[in-house]
């Protein structure tokens, strides 16, 4: 989601930032585990893994914000917040959690590593200009994406496939048609978002027949608590700091940093396995997303 980003009036502490980036690489990587083992332990996928994560989510940072005086967002406001809500969580999340029954939580990560290629294609699309090295990179990360949806363990799982196909065009498609759009402070956006998009979730996953046919067990619980708080308060308050707070580009880091700290915890904790096929689309992703990065970088 994009944030107006302001320059500090004085460099934070190092500490601080190597915190936030800590919560924002480690913390939002390893949700694609959390997502598994919520899985595993048999929570429906949209009413209780994504929509009740997000509702919750939601409805403590907007009660803690209103507390601390930020104003609510006007009706214009929600509405565009709550097609934010739709295309980032409904399309963006639901669909990588749906997409997680069939498919490794490493690679769920790995094919929404290219949410940056296709934000860059949709910003050359509606009108902004890519530069040579922009393109180069959007190149070279659609070749991994091609890569990877037909040629690793994705052609196994049609559904998966498809379903990883969606989650990062809708992510991408509603971060760029929110620019230059009418919305509430950064927090408040977010947690409109999740609020909108948890209720839709849950609307979802109800008229798909989920229901909750026995207690959640130790796992469960612990899975979706930690989605809640980690995931949706805490990893995403140290974004938003970071974007504030530092470069942009130092910021936007974790988007090629979260697919392998997903790998290698899919791999450590819940026995993953990854052909060589997998890894190398990863790398060939993450290579067109960091030459995407440094070309922005140089223009800036």
């Amino acid at each position: 989601m994009s944030s107006p980003v302001s320059t500090p009036a004085a460099p934070p502490r190092g500490g601080l930032v190597v915190l936030a980036l800590f919560l924002v690489y480690v913390v939002w990587g390893s949700t694609y585990l959390g997502i598994h083992l919520a899985l595993e332990s048999g929570l429906p996928p949209l009413t209780v893994i994504s929509g009740t994560r997000f509702l919750l989510a939601g409805s403590l940072l907007y009660a803690f914000l209103r507390w601390r005086g930020v104003a609510a967002p006007t009706r214009a406001q929600w509405k565009t917040v709550a097609v934010m809500g739709v295309c980032l969580l409904f399309l963006g999340n639901g669909m990588v959690v749906l997409a997680e029954r069939d498919v490794s939580s490493g690679l769920a990560a790995v094919a929404v590593a290219s949410v940056p290629l296709w934000m860059a294609l949709f910003s050359a699309i509606r009108g902004e200009k890519a530069t040579l090295g922009e393109w180069l990179g959007i190149a070279i990360g659609f070749v991994g994406v091609v890569w990877l949806n037909a040629g690793s363990s994705l052609t196994a799982t049609p559904t998966g496939l498809i379903l990883l196909l969606i989650a990062p065009l809708g992510w991408a498609g509603g971060s760029i048609w929110s620019r230059g759009r009418d919305l509430p402070s950064p927090f408040m956006t977010a947690a409109g978002q999740m609020l909108c998009g948890g209720v839709v979730l849950i609307s979802v996953g109800l008229l798909r027949g989920e229901r909750i046919s026995a207690l959640p067990n130790l796992q469960g619980l612990l899975s979706v608590s930690y989605l809640t708080v980690f995931g949706s308060i805490i990893a995403f308050t140290a974004y938003v700091w970071l974007l504030h707070n530092v470069r942009p580009v130092l910021a936007s880091s974790y988007a090629y940093v979260n697919p392998v700290i997903a790998v290698a915890l899919g791999a450590w904790i819940a026995h993953e396995r990854f052909s060589v096929s997998d890894l190398g689309a990863m790398a060939v992703i993450l290579a067109g997303v960091v030459v995407i990065t440094l070309a922005r970088l140089r223009r800036a």
